[in-house]
């Protein structure tokens, strides 16, 4: 993978970032395009993407994909942000892509976008030894990161921006004093208790990044006579942001906007309301200066890009990567009453997966997403034991910790674990119908298998030890019984474990069309799956699983 290609398919333009990659991890850009698309609308929520948005979108997506492979790009990336992830029609716009543009689009949460767009930024701006807040103003969210060096302690996305703004207060790029003052007021409303949560962690410096911030630094450096701001880091102070925001509202129209020297045309109807929701930013965190970082989230899916190839592998246990884990590790302690129960579950579910393998298929990406899936299929009995499942669902789905993994993945582990019991994935169900028939069969698989190990350790008392599929299984026959050993301890009472699995093999008889039977094998367990030290302990504590059970 000598030359990637990143693409931000963002609310308002669509940036490429095209790169050259050298064997120590380094990359050198090769050329970098970006178009104003205006995907998305609207002054609440951007609930449907326009029939001529998404035609510009795909031609954008068009062109750029032609560039990149112009330039020997041996992989691109697309990962589509606020406009995207809101709209109820995206599969229209992401099958459109992959099919005329040739290119795949992942839509990401907010706080994943927020985590990419930090690892942009640390590539760019010396922070490593300091903690910083980062501030990415775009067209349809604001997002917030509070950080020391790497680390995130503030990950936040907010349907704040400048498309969004102007939408509903500015009309056509028209301002008055009135409608300013309505969405200064509304800024502060929506940031709520963000800035008390952000004042109390502190920061010692202040980063902006992306198209609306580094606009208005470029404009406050003309002003104060820097014309060649297009070179160096642009900075900019709390003085110099209100002195120009006044000016820009002042401008009642865009085109009278135009005469405050250094605004770009395309920005002209948008930069009023981006400049509001910084202006108040500052005033709200005590901001007097801010740098501007030229690198933001393509660059950070670049550097994705790189670690997922680089990831160190042949660990016998596919360990999710650290980010995931602590993420997984995070839901799972705030909400699991008994964390021990659903760990060995998660051990013989990966057993099952692994023995299965030639049956289904998936290979170690899917592995994680199984295993993040069986660990957290049970945090919605915090909600309430009845229909617990749909709560499961609900907390995976809106969890803003599950970062490193993309919407369709969280909607994918979100879904396994609301058909661990009750009702199988049916398509009158309308989460399951909106997923692609490949990820419909992930998830039934998944489902079918984490419901046999469930049915395994049924009286939590990790009585039955390990799971396999029968040597004469392997790989399993194409038709007939599939035989799955349970290897029990010695003297244990197995009877509840073996009939509960046996009865909860229903889904994985159907999509495997083989008639499961279970069988116990007494043997010792050869290691103690789990330690004794208890995991709600406050220090990471490694497991067959692979996840530690300390939160970020």
């Amino acid at each position: 993978m000598s030359v990637i290609a990143a693409i931000d398919v963002g609310t308002n333009s669509f940036h490429l970032v095209v790169a050259d990659v050298d064997d120590e991890g380094h990359f050198e850009v090769l050329t970098r395009e970006r178009e104003p698309v205006r995907l998305g609308s609207g002054g609440e929520d951007m609930k449907v993407l326009a029939p001529e948005a998404i035609e510009r979108g795909i031609s954008a997506l068009g062109r750029m994909q032609r560039i990149a492979v112009h330039a020997g790009a041996q992989s691109i990336t697309a990962v589509a942000t606020s406009a995207v992830r809101e709209a109820a029609n995206r599969d229209e716009l992401t099958e459109r892509a992959r099919v005329r543009a040739g290119v795949d689009i992942e839509v990401v949460s907010g706080v994943e976008e927020a985590r990419l767009i930090h690892l942009g930024v640390l590539a760019a701006v010396p922070l490593l030894d300091k903690r910083h807040l980062l501030v990415d103003i775009g067209g349809g969210s604001t997002e917030f990161v509070i950080a020391d060096g790497s680390e995130p302690l503030l990950l936040r996305s907010l349907k704040l921006g400048s498309i969004r703004l102007t939408d509903r207060f500015f009309p056509e790029g028209r301002t008055r004093k009135r409608s300013v003052r309505e969405c200064r007021n509304h800024i502060r409303s929506f940031l709520g208790h963000l800035p008390a949560e952000i004042t109390a962690l502190g920061f010692e410096t202040a980063v902006g990044s992306s198209g609306t911030i580094t606009a208005l630094a470029r404009m406050c450096a003309i002003r104060r006579g820097d014309r060649d701001s297009r070179t160096g880091r642009l900075s900019f102070t709390a003085k110099e942001l209100r002195k120009l925001t006044e000016d820009l509202w002042a401008a009642k129209t865009p085109e009278d906007r135009l005469a405050v020297e250094g605004l770009d045309v395309r920005r002209a109807d948008i930069i009023v309301g981006g400049a509001l929701l910084l202006e108040e930013t500052f005033d709200l965190l005590g901001i007097n200066r801010m740098e501007v970082s030229d690198y933001a989230l393509r660059e950070g899916i670049l550097f994705e890009q790189l670690r997922r190839a680089t990831a160190p592998g042949g660990d016998p246990f596919h360990r999710l990567e650290d980010l995931r884990r602590s993420g997984v590790m995070y839901v799972a302690n705030s909400f699991h009453e008994d964390l021990r129960h659903a760990e060995h579950i998660t051990d013989l579910a990966l057993e099952l997966f692994d023995g299965l393998c030639p049956l289904h298929g998936f290979g170690d990406e899917d592995r994680e997403l199984f295993e993040a899936a069986s660990l957290l299929h049970n945090v919605g009995i915090f909600i309430s034991h009845s229909a617990h499942h749909r709560h499961s669902y609900y907390i995976i789905r809106n969890s803003e910790h599950l970062t490193g993994f993309t919407e369709r993945e969280i909607e994918i582990i979100a879904q396994v674990a609301r058909y661990h019991r009750k009702s199988a994935p049916k398509s009158k169900h309308a989460e399951f119908a909106s997923l692609d028939s490949a990820d419909q069969n992930r998830v039934r698989w998944m489902a079918a298998m984490l419901r046999v190990a469930i049915g395994l350790d049924r009286s939590n008392r990790q009585v039955v030890t390990r799971v396999r599929v029968a040597d004469d299984e392997s790989p399993p026959r194409q038709n007939g019984e599939l035989r799955l050993m349970a290897r029990v301890s010695p003297g244990a009472d197995t009877s509840v474990e073996l009939f509960t699995a046996q009865n909860r093999s229903d889904l994985l008889e159907a999509i495997s069309g083989r008639s499961v039977v279970l069988e116990p094998e007494v043997g010792v367990t050869g290691r103690p799956i789990h330690p004794t030290n208890g995991m709600r302990s406050t220090q990471p504590t490694k497991i067959k699983s692979g996840l530690a059970s300390a939160p970020p």
